[in-house]
């Protein structure tokens, strides 16, 4: 059960995250990455704050079900999407069949709203099981975590707090977590709110 178990490290632990192949970094530049949605709210939020910065959306597909018609926004406005799950649920609690039946789903819809199939992929949480990372691995998906976390989901967070805590961290290749969706505790409004100053940051950088 440990070796089942022993992935999730890799949301804090470097030498997991290389003993796994899973990246918490890009070779240049800086990502931002927002998970969760599509939110009929968040969503047009996000893009819109984005302007022409590019960025990657890793997509619930329950979420997508319900909102299908943000997905296509999404890869018409040149974004990248990716597959988080379709319920979110801590795959510490599920076996194998039962990550597999998620990711099936998840893929499928996802694939189907944005006319391409994915090739990333998040866990709910950043928290890995071996068989996700063997699902992912068979699919030839790319498993992507983040170095920087917005923590827009906090207490007392405020767009202000988000893009101070990002700006102060951000360097080149890091990769920046944060929610276009509240579905699941997150804020997509401080996220939102954070983004103008981050936009102009990474632009001027």
């Amino acid at each position: 059960m440990l070796g089942y178990w022993l992935p999730s490290t890799a949301i804090v632990s470097e030498w997991a995250r290389r003993r796994y192949g899973v990246d918490a970094t890009t070779a240049d530049g800086v990502v931002l990455t927002f998970d969760d949605g599509p939110h009929p709210e968040g969503t047009p939020a996000v893009l819109e704050a984005l302007g022409d910065l590019r960025a990657t959306f890793f997509l619930v597909g329950e979420q997508v079900e319900r909102h299908r018609e943000l997905v296509a926004r999404i890869v018409a406005a040149g974004h990248e999407v990716g597959v988080h799950c379709h319920r979110h649920r801590n795959l510490l609690w599920l076996g194998p069949r039962a990550v597999r039946d998620d990711l099936d789903r998840a893929a499928a819809v996802i694939t189907d709203a944005a006319g391409r199939a994915p090739t990333l992929y998040r866990p709910p949480y950043g928290i890995l099981n071996r068989a996700a990372l063997t699902e992912a691995r068979t699919r030839g998906w790319r498993t992507l975590l983040w170095s920087v976390d917005g923590k827009d989901w906090r207490r007392g967070a405020t767009p202000r707090s988000v893009e101070a805590r990002i700006l102060e961290r951000m360097g080149p290749g890091d990769v920046v977590l944060l929610h276009d969706s509240d579905a699941y505790g997150a804020s997509w409004r401080n996220s939102s709110g954070a983004l103008p100053g981050l936009v102009k940051r990474l632009s001027e950088r």
